[in-house]
């Protein structure tokens, strides 16, 4: 039984776990760690492939959906503006069931046949913005009537054809772009994409994700900018300053019988409890009278009564299933307009697999498996396309993260994790509740959300020689047109006239969509003025992608694909050529601990380090494996 651990300030457990714990080295040659934090920093109480127990991964596999909570709701959220769904509550309820369920589903997936580690699967903001740039486009601008509650009658044919005319057309550009990420997965292509891109391209691009998405977030906060301030004060609260104070729960256990356990709440949860607290607030306040009933005056927005009849709308039990919204149409301006955010997620996503490596005690995923976890991605965002969330899906840093907090990872916690969230899909009382949180809290949580998106790109600067005036230059330029060139182009849409419509719909959407227009300037100019490879950073970039720490399980046990069909292909010799089937034989090793099999190419080290051993059950097995850093 794994002893409870004090909290230094450094390292945290969200839960006092039992189990066997596996080493996590993570200290450099020279480095020396201090005596009271090493034997909590380096130790998981599940690796990769361990089972824990069954109510162990349900509790953590409820805390990953919870993880995941706040960016899963809010994308069909922001897409109903689009879609022209203000006031349908309702049909806002099923996009809402539906994405968990398409998110559930993709997770299984990804989990099982995919990278197969424990990463969660989720609606993406990255097809966020040439989506809602693709909506904003006159053919599709919602009609003034439908902007009117009093006018809107949601069971209408003429409102349903105005809503699915829209996400059908989405439909199929997201199922299209798909088909670009599917290919370069399967092919193997994704490493050479990795070549010509690095921190400068990357950094604007992630970065105006956040940035453009401040309208949407001003205009639902501005309903009511006091419950606005008080979630976004909330979270922060709880995201930061009490992230490291555990809170006291009864708990019990055979060992130590009822006993009292430290579960760090705050940290596991404040979105969660954010919004939570703040809707508890806007209860009260409607219940007593206390915020206005005519829908003229300001405050209104924040009742939580406006969509009171959804809940009893909702049916009980709702099967989302492909074209539920009918056959998807195909726009070309969507298209392209979806491929620069396809491009954008996979280089994300090959990121979020290393870190997931680094935290659930796994070595660094050969390129079999990259390959075939962007190519599932692609065929998660496929599947999305046609069950018709009007997103599309992709791996989810905030549970990556959420790994290094719990110490627990065991890829059974996500597959529970993918379970709950297909059941939460075929309930539709549960969508049905989130459609009513009051706009003005939405708000607050987009104002920590996107800002945190904002800075997230912002902060892949610190693998370049920011001191550079030439990497200065690529980085403000490329911001700044992101920023300024959407800006003019939605002010005048009629300056773009070339002759053709089609190419006039696509230059529309990508030059609308800041995420591209930011990334496209970053890319050719990082790859076009001179500069070393340390100044642009792609050495340092490369180096971050490695694993600086000694393997901890073998590649095969991790990565091979499962119920012995790694065995049946290895008899093929052919097979081995193909890109995402694992090789016949165990990756080797370089004496350098490292998997050569790994995407990005590793540098040696300079001298080999004690080896680390992985410590099994007490009572079970001795080491598996003993490997030099």
């Amino acid at each position: 039984m794994a002893p409870e651990k004090e909290s230094n300030g450094l390292d945290n457990y969200a839960f006092a776990l039992e189990g066997r714990f596996c080493d996590l080295p993570d200290t450099k040659p020279g480095e020396e760690m201090d005596a009271s934090t090493e034997g909590d920093s380096n130790k998981l109480a599940y690796c990769v492939t361990d089972v824990p127990p069954w109510y162990l991964c349900i509790l953590l596999g409820i805390q990953h959906c919870l993880t995941a909570f706040g960016g899963i709701i809010a994308i069909p959220l922001i897409l109903s503006q689009g879609l022209c769904l203000q006031h349908d509550g309702l049909t806002q309820s099923h996009l809402i069931s539906t994405i968990f369920f398409v998110s559930g589903l993709c997770t299984l997936l990804q989990v099982t046949f995919g990278i197969r580690l424990p990463i969660l699967q989720g609606g993406t903001f990255t097809l966020l913005a040439p989506s809602m740039a693709m909506l904003s486009m006159p053919e599709w601008t919602c009609p003034a009537w439908t902007q009117n509650a009093t006018l809107v009658n949601t069971s209408s044919p003429e409102f349903i054809e105005v809503w699915q005319s829209r996400m059908r057309a989405l439909q199929g550009s997201i199922m299209v772009g798909s088909l670009l990420q599917v290919f370069v997965g399967f092919s193997g292509l994704i490493g050479l994409f990795m070549r010509f891109i690095g921190p400068l391209t990357i950094a604007p691009t992630i970065s105006l994700i956040g940035l453009s998405l401040f309208d949407s977030a001003g205009t639902s906060a501005g309903n009511h900018w006091g419950l606005a301030t008080l979630t976004t004060a909330l979270i922060t609260l709880f995201s930061q300053y009490l992230r490291h104070i555990p809170v006291p729960f009864p708990s019990y256990s055979k060992d130590k019988k009822l006993h009292i356990s430290r579960v760090y709440v705050f940290q596991i949860l404040p979105v969660l409890l954010g919004i939570t607290i703040s809707w508890l607030i806007c209860y009260i306040l409607t219940i007593y009278n206390v915020l206005p009933t005519d829908p003229q005056r300001y405050g209104y927005m924040a009742r939580t009564d406006l969509k009171g009849d959804v809940m009893s709308q909702a049916p009980w039990f709702t099967f989302p299933y492909p074209g539920q919204w009918g056959m998807p149409t195909v726009s070309l301006a969507g298209v392209v307009g979806i491929l620069a955010g396809v491009i954008s997620s996979m280089i994300e996503s090959v990121g979020d697999y290393h870190a997931c490596a680094r935290l659930s005690g796994a070595p660094p995923p050969p390129k079999h498996a990259i390959n075939r976890g962007i190519g599932i991605e692609g065929l998660g965002c496929l599947l999305a396309g046609a069950w018709g969330t009007g997103n599309g899906t992709t791996s989810y840093s905030e549970n990556v993260g959420a790994l290094g907090i719990t110490k627990v990872g065991s890829r059974m916690v996500i597959i529970a994790s993918g379970v709950l969230m297909v059941v939460m899909g075929v309930f539709g009382k549960v969508g049905a509740i989130f459609t009513t949180i009051p706009t003005p809290v939405i708000g607050g949580m987009f104002m920590v959300m996107f800002g945190v998106i904002s800075a997230a790109g912002v902060s892949n600067l610190q693998y370049a020689d920011m001191n550079s005036s030439r990497n200065i230059f690529v980085f403000g330029f490329s911001m700044f047109s992101g920023l300024v060139i959407p800006n003019w182009i939605v002010k005048h849409p009629d300056a773009i006239a070339t002759g053709v419509v089609e190419l006039d719909q696509v230059l529309l959407v990508l030059l609308t969509t800041s995420m591209f227009v930011g990334g496209f300037f970053g890319f050719i100019l990082d790859n076009t003025i001179p500069g070393s490879k340390h100044e642009r950073g792609i050495l340092a970039w490369n180096k971050a992608h490695e694993d600086d720490s000694s393997n901890t399980l073998e590649s095969g046990e991790v990565y091979n694909l499962p119920f012995g069909i790694t065995s049946y292909l290895s008899s093929s010799s052919w097979l081995r050529y193909i890109p995402f089937c694992p090789p016949g034989v165990p990756t080797l090793l370089d004496g350098s601990g490292t998997d050569t099999n790994a995407l990005e190419p590793k540098q040696p080290l300079g001298h080999p380090e004690p080896s680390q051993i992985i410590t099994e059950s007490p009572c079970e097995r001795c080491a598996r494996l003993s490997m030099p850093v």
